[in-house]
C-alpha cells in the first residue's frame, strides 16, 4: 500500500485520463465502503485510487426527460432523502435502504454496489427491473450500458480499461406501474441477501399486468432476469393463480450454490416464497401510483 497514489480530479475527462493512463491496477472511490475494506484485508491492491466525488454533477439526482438520472457519487442516503425519486421508484428505495448500516449509507454509492459485482447485491435488481441504465464513459468515449449488462461474474464486471460509471438514468415512470425488492438474511440488518427478488409492473386501466420484469439476486454468479417469471404475470390481473406460477418460474430459474448461508435446495423454495410477496407487494403500489 506504500506505493499507492491517490488522486481526486475535478472532471470526467480528467479521470479517464488518470484511469488509462495508468499501467497497473486501478480503483475508483466513490463511496469507498466496498474498496477501503477491501484494500485493508488485502483483497486488492490498487497502484491508482481515483476519487470522483469531487466532479462536478456526479453526486446530484436530477429529473431529465421525465425521468431521473443520478451521479455515481450520490450516496445511499441521498436517494432516500429525496421524496421524488422515493415516490417514484420506491422498488429500488427497498434495496438501498438494505446497503448496511446508517452509517455506511451515508457514503455507499448505487455504482459501487454494482461495481462490486456480488451477486447478492441489494440495489441491482430493483435497478434492473426499473430499466435503469448505466452511463459508461472511457478512453473510447461514452456508451449506455443496462445496468443488468455491467456485472459479468462474481466481482467481475464488462467495464474496460479506463472506464467507469458516471451516471444513471431511469426512464418516465408509466402510469399504474409498481415496483418492490424484497430480500432474505439470516439477520434482519447488516447481513448480505440469500435470496433477493425485485419485481416491477405495469398495469392497464382494467388492472390486467402490461408488462413486468423480474430479476432474482445471490441465486446465480449473477442477477438473473426471467422471463418466464415475467410471463406468468403479463396478461393477468395478479391474481393468485398468476402468483403461484411466478412462485414456480421463480424456482425454475434458480441457479444457486451450496455454501455457509444456504443450501440450494432452501435458496430454490425461498426465491418462491419471496417472488409472491414482491409480486403482491408491486402490484399493491402499481395500484395507487398513479
Amino acid at each position: 500500500m506504500s506505493d499507492l497514489r491517490y488522486e481526486a480530479p475535478g472532471t470526467v475527462a480528467d479521470a479517464v485520463k488518470l484511469l488509462a493512463a495508468s499501467g497497473g491496477p486501478t480503483k475508483i472511490l466513490a463511496g469507498g465502503t466496498d474498496v477501503i475494506v477491501q484494500m485493508e484485508t488485502d483483497l486488492i491492491e490498487p497502484e491508482l485510487l481515483v476519487d470522483i466525488k469531487r466532479i462536478p454533477g456526479l453526486g446530484q439526482i436530477t429529473s431529465e426527460n421525465g425521468g431521473f438520472r443520478f451521479g455515481s457519487a450520490v450516496s445511499a442516503m441521498q436517494m432516500m432523502e429525496h421524496p421524488a425519486f422515493c415516490a417514484t421508484w420506491p422498488g429500488i428505495i427497498d434495496g438501498v435502504k438494505l446497503i448496511g448500516s446508517v452509517q455506511v449509507k451515508g457514503r455507499a454509492t448505487v455504482a459501487g454496489n454494482l461495481c462490486n459485482a456480488s451477486p447478492g447485491a441489494d440495489s441491482v435488481p430493483p435497478m434492473i427491473t426499473a430499466g435503469a441504465i448505466a452511463h459508461v464513459v472511457g478512453p473510447n468515449g461514452a456508451r449506455d450500458v443496462p445496468v443488468e449488462q455491467i456485472p459479468v461474474g462474481p466481482g467481475k464486471t464488462s467495464l474496460g480499461k479506463g472506464e467507469f460509471i458516471e451516471s444513471f438514468s431511469l426512464p418516465a415512470r408509466p402510469k399504474n406501474s409498481g415496483g418492490a425488492y424484497l430480500r432474505f438474511t439470516p439477520r434482519t440488518e447488516m447481513d448480505i441477501a440469500v435470496v433477493g427478488v425485485a419485481i416491477n409492473l405495469t398495469l392497464d386501466a382494467s388492472g390486467v399486468c402490461t408488462a413486468a420484469k423480474v430479476a432474482l439476486g445471490a441465486v446465480g454468479p449473477t442477477v438473473i432476469v426471467s422471463k418466464e417469471c415475467a410471463d406468468a404475470l403479463i396478461g393477468t390481473k395478479v391474481d393468485d393463480a398468476a402468483l403461484d406460477k411466478l412462485a414456480a418460474a421463480a424456482s425454475a430459474a434458480c441457479r444457486p450454490i451450496d455454501d455457509k448461508r444456504g443450501t440450494k435446495e432452501f435458496r430454490v423454495k425461498v426465491a418462491s416464497v419471496l417472488a409472491k410477496r414482491v409480486g403482491q407487494l408491486a402490484l399493491e403500489r402499481a395500484r395507487h401510483i398513479a
